[in-house]
């Protein structure tokens, strides 16, 4: 997309030309050539198997990549290219940071004129074929390369990227551990290029089931775990409308057989909007983040602060470090993974205070610990050198989960504590119950081609009129989610 595949697309012929002058300068090298992936480089591979989707294989790894690092696959957006996304997009930084490579598919003109990889076509993206078993086969050559971990690899992608990235995540559960998808489209929203333009400008009026059902009929008799997923949305995206970020998250919900109504929710940086979906573990599954004013791209933030990253230019827009956000809520710093580290888990971990937007916590030191790394409710919150933190930004009345975890001088992050269980002051989220008509009068919803929407959440409440009645939830100022299972 990055336009549109549809006429809505503009064609941007000098900026492909640019990239593709960008791409000719490249390292190139066979697949198990470890030396030819010179640290710090990125690097083209040229065998990789037979390649029936016709794409071009780049990986970046850092000089330091340990045996069993995660391994991460990101896909550009239209006319652009994988350099493009490997300059912009932040991941080399975390990849340096955190330890894992990173594989940069690439698409080109001649597989789609506007060099987008084809999201909507089932010969192309589906397990097994065109484009999709590229993808599998730049995996499979990228584990032999670095010995990556088979069980944390994950993919990543913009726009059209996006759009295949929830496909492969649909086609192949068992190869990723969790997904982002920036800007992108729910998993097999379109079959045509016809019904591609559909999915783009507005929403498919389906159920999460048959969302859902759309990612279990990639994959028929899969009964294994299934990813956790990330999604970004611009709430003034008009190439790929940000009902796309609902049905998304209501695709994955209810793959995971969990509810439609935010777990938590938070307010981030650039406008962003936070809202967590979790299993019944109470570890979060699914990741809703909504850019408030942000338009058609992969938000980035430049700067050089632990939560910054990226650089600024055509669809790389500057609001939040997504790849940051993304790489926390895979559990690429450590978190969520039991910890990389050998120091113990911290003990005494306590509430010290809350407030209604707020809660502050301590806990004993750790013998060679340069650092603490503090996680809400699976996510990591944030990282400390002392041994208290305190957590703002909460929404009143609500209980957050916290574990904390020592960071050693290598960054290695080791054995988490037992959790702790804070609950903010304040009253409880209001709820209110009405017909969609009386919502969108009262400010809590809008209403856009004859649907109505949850303001925040964006949550689709179906037709706009009195017949239609729905709970929603104020979890945070101006922000309401359904809650028509209770509130």
């Amino acid at each position: 997309m990055l336009h549109s595949i549809r006429r809505g697309f503009v064609r941007r012929t000098a900026l492909a030309a640019a990239l593709a002058a960008c791409v000719a300068g490249l390292t190139v090298a066979g697949p198990l050539a470890s030396s030819a992936a010179a640290a710090g480089t990125l690097t083209q591979v040229t065998d990789f198997g037979s390649n029936p989707g016709n794409l071009a294989m780049y990986e970046y790894a850092p000089s330091n990549l340990p045996a069993h690092a995660p391994l991460v696959v990101a896909l550009h957006g239209c006319t652009q290219s994988a350099s493009d996304y490997h300059t912009h997009s932040g991941w080399q930084k975390f990849a340096d940071q955190w330890g894992f490579a990173v594989v940069y598919p690439q698409t080109g003109s001649a597989n789609n004129s506007l060099s987008c990889f084809n999201w909507f076509d089932s010969t192309k993206d589906t397990r097994g074929k065109g484009e999709a078993a590229s993808v599998m086969q730049m995996v499979d050559t990228a584990v032999a390369q670095y010995g990556s971990d088979r069980g944390r690899i994950f993919v990543t992608g913009l726009s059209a990227g996006g759009g295949m990235a929830a496909d492969l995540l649909a086609d192949y559960p068992d190869v990723f551990a969790g997904g982002s998808v920036d800007s992108g489209l729910p998993a097999q929203c379109a079959t045509t290029l016809t019904a591609a333009s559909g999915c783009q400008s507005g929403s498919q009026n389906l159920t999460p089931k048959q969302w859902g059902d759309k990612v279990r009929n990639s994959y028929p008799g899969y009964s294994g775990p299934w990813p956790r997923v990330a999604i970004w949305q611009g709430t003034s995206d008009t190439t790929v409308n940000q009902v796309n970020g609902t049905e998304l998250r209501d695709q994955w919900t209810d793959v995971r057989g969990i509810g439609q109504t935010a777990s938590s929710t938070r307010s981030l940086t650039g406008g962003t909007t936070e809202s967590l979906y979790d299993d019944s573990s109470g570890k979060p599954a699914v990741a809703l983040f909504s850019i408030s004013g942000m338009t058609h791209g992969l938000a980035v933030d430049p700067g050089s602060g632990a939560d910054q990253c990226g650089s600024t230019g055509s669809y790389y827009l500057d609001y939040i470090c997504s790849s940051y956000h993304t790489a926390l809520f895979w559990g690429l710093d450590g978190g969520g993974q039991g910890g990389t580290g050998s120091l113990p888990a911290p003990s005494g971990l306590t509430v010290t205070g809350t407030t209604d937007a707020g809660a502050s916590l301590s806990w004993n030191a750790v013998s060679g610990a340069a650092s603490y790394a503090v996680y809400r409710n699976g996510t990591r919150a944030g990282s400390v050198t002392g041994t208290s933190y305190t957590d703002t930004g909460l929404s009143a009345g609500t209980s957050y989960t916290y574990t904390v975890a020592a960071v050693d001088s290598s960054g290695a992050v080791g054995a988490s504590s037992a959790s702790v269980t804070a609950t903010t002051t304040g009253a409880a989220p209001k709820c209110y119950t009405d017909n969609n008509y009386n919502q969108v009068q009262a400010g809590r919803a809008h209403q856009s081609l004859g649907y109505t929407y949850a303001n925040g959440s964006d949550q689709n409440m179906g037709l706009y009129t009195l017949a239609v009645t729905h709970t929603l939830k104020e979890t945070s100022p101006g922000y309401f989610v359904l809650a028509d299972a209770g509130c």
